[in-house]
C-alpha cells in the first residue's frame, strides 16, 4: 500500500503546486504590466474657459478633428463590439480600462494598491468623480491633451480661451507608446510581447532610416487652421487608421505575380510565385493583437465556379496559451521584407475556361474565435472579421505573367511621403 501513499502525496502535492502557479505565478491576462499602463491616467479637472472635458465641448472650435476623432477606432475603444465581446470573456478585468478609457474619470473604480502585480488583487475603491457617459468616448481629447487643468499640444505660440501648453512629445512616436507596446508578464514567452507594435517600429527602417515617426501614416498631415478663426497651421487629421481599416492595410503591402512559365500549355506544369511586400508599414505585418494573421490563397476554377485546386499560407504568429504562453512561431514580415508563396499546377489536357485566382486576406481573428465571441460572450456587430485586401484572376490559357501585371494593382499605395514631426 506504500505505493497508493505515495501516489496520493504527489498528487497533492502536484495540486498544490498547480494551484500556486495559476493564482501566484501566470497572469489572469494575456500581457504584464509596466508601470505607465499600470495605472489610469490621473483625475483631470475641467481647464479654465472650458464647460466640460468631453470631446464634444472641444468640438465647438475644434469642429474638424472632433469631427474626424468620432470616426476613429480611438472613439471607439470601449464601445468597439470585439472589445466588449473581449472584455467579457475576461471577466471585465479593470486593466483593460487604461488603455480603452485611460482617464479616471472615466473609470468606474480607483485602483490603490495591485499586491505583487496581480491584478485580480487589485484593491478597488468607487471613484467618487466616474463619469458613465464620458466612459463611452474611450480615448478622447482630454486623454492626450489635458493634463493638470492645462491643454498640452504641439505649438508653441497657440493662443487660446483656455490655458496651453507646448509638449514637444506631440512630435514623436512616443505619444503613442503607453498603449501600443504591452509586455508578457510571467510564464509569458513572447517574442516581443503581445502587442509590440512601437518595439518593432523603433528596429525599423521607417525610424532609423526615413525619421518617421507614428503619427507620419496614422495622422496625416493637413494644412487647416486647427481652432475656428485661428491661423493656417500645418497640423494633422486625428484618424488614427490602422488594422481595422481595409484601405490602411492595403496601402502596407505590394503584390507582385511571376508564372513559370508564363504561358503554360496543356500538360505543362505551372510554377506560380506571388510576392509579398510589406511597402508601408513601419512596424510588422501584421501587427498589435496577437489574433491577426494574413492568408495567401491560390485556387484554379473552371468556367462553372468549380475549385479544382486550392491552397492557402498563412502570415501571423502561432501562440501556446496553456499551461503557459509560448509564442513557437513568428513569420510577420518586418518593413520592407517580402515573402515568396509558391503554388504549383499541372494544366490539365482540357484547360479551356480554366482560372487562377489569386488572393490575400486579412483577419483580425479566426472563424472559430469569432464564433467563440458570438456563442458565448454576447457578440452581436456584423463587422468584418476579415477582408480581402488583394485578388486576381487570370485565365490559365494566356500569359498568366502579363495577365496579372497589367491589372491595376491597387494595393501598390505607398504611405504618403509624410514630414518627420
Amino acid at each position: 500500500m506504500q505505493w497508493v501513499k505515495r501516489t496520493l502525496i504527489g498528487l497533492v502535492v502536484l495540486g498544490g503546486l498547480t494551484y500556486l502557479y495559476y493564482t501566484e505565478v501566470k497572469p489572469v491576462v494575456i500581457f504584464g504590466l509596466r508601470e505607465d499602463y499600470a495605472h489610469a491616467i490621473p483625475h483631470q479637472k475641467v481647464p479654465d474657459g472650458l464647460v466640460s472635458l468631453k470631446a464634444e465641448a472641444c468640438g465647438v472650435c475644434h469642429v474638424d478633428i472632433y469631427n474626424e476623432w468620432k470616426t476613429s477606432i480611438h472613439a471607439q475603444a470601449y464601445t468597439d463590439p470585439f472589445f466588449q465581446a473581449y472584455w467579457t470573456k475576461d471577466k471585465h478585468i479593470w486593466v483593460c480600462l487604461n488603455c480603452h478609457t485611460p482617464l479616471e474619470n472615466q473609470q468606474p473604480t480607483l485602483i490603490k494598491d495591485i499586491p505583487r502585480d496581480r491584478v485580480e488583487r487589485a484593491v478597488q475603491e468607487p471613484n467618487p468623480h466616474y463619469d458613465n457617459l464620458y466612459q463611452q468616448e474611450g480615448v478622447t481629447c482630454a486623454a492626450c491633451h489635458v493634463r493638470d487643468g492645462v491643454i498640452m499640444g504641439p505649438y508653441e505660440d497657440a493662443k487660446a480661451p483656455h490655458p496651453t501648453k507646448h509638449d514637444p512629445m506631440f512630435r514623436t512616436a512616443q505619444l503613442c507608446q503607453r498603449c501600443h507596446s504591452v509586455v508578457g508578464g510571467p510564464a509569458q514567452f513572447y517574442n516581443g510581447g503581445p502587442c509590440g507594435t512601437y518595439p518593432e517600429y523603433e528596429d525599423g527602417h521607417w525610424k532609423k532610416e526615413r525619421g518617421f515617426i507614428c503619427q507620419s501614416c496614422h495622422m496625416p498631415e493637413i494644412e487647416r487652421p486647427v481652432a475656428i478663426g485661428g491661423p493656417v497651421r500645418q497640423g494633422r487629421q486625428h484618424l488614427w487608421r490602422g488594422g481595422h481599416d481595409p484601405a490602411m492595410v492595403k496601402r502596407a503591402i505590394d503584390v507582385k505575380i511571376m508564372a513559370d512559365p508564363a504561358e503554360p500549355k496543356p500538360g505543362d506544369k505551372v510554377r506560380v510565385i506571388l510576392t509579398l511586400v510589406n511597402a508601408g508599414a513601419g512596424h510588422k505585418l501584421p501587427t498589435g493583437d496577437p489574433d491577426r494573421h494574413f492568408t495567401v490563397e491560390f485556387a484554379v476554377e473552371d468556367q462553372n465556379g468549380k475549385v479544382l485546386e486550392q491552397q492557402s499560407d498563412t502570415m501571423g504568429r502561432w501562440i501556446l496559451w496553456q499551461p503557459a504562453i509560448v509564442e513557437l512561431h513568428d513569420n510577420r514580415l518586418m518593413p520592407l521584407a517580402g515573402r515568396d508563396y509558391i503554388f504549383e499546377y499541372r494544366v490539365p489536357k482540357e484547360s479551356s475556361g480554366l482560372k487562377l485566382i489569386t488572393k490575400v486576406r486579412y483577419h483580425i481573428q479566426t472563424e472559430g474565435q469569432h464564433q467563440m465571441l458570438i456563442d458565448k460572450y454576447g457578440l452581436t456587430a456584423k463587422d468584418p472579421y476579415n477582408f480581402l485586401v488583394y485578388e486576381r484572376a487570370a485565365s490559365l490559357t494566356g500569359n498568366l505573367t502579363e495577365a496579372f501585371n497589367r491589372t491595376p494593382d491597387q494595393t501598390r499605395l505607398a504611405c504618403a511621403a509624410p514630414s518627420r514631426g
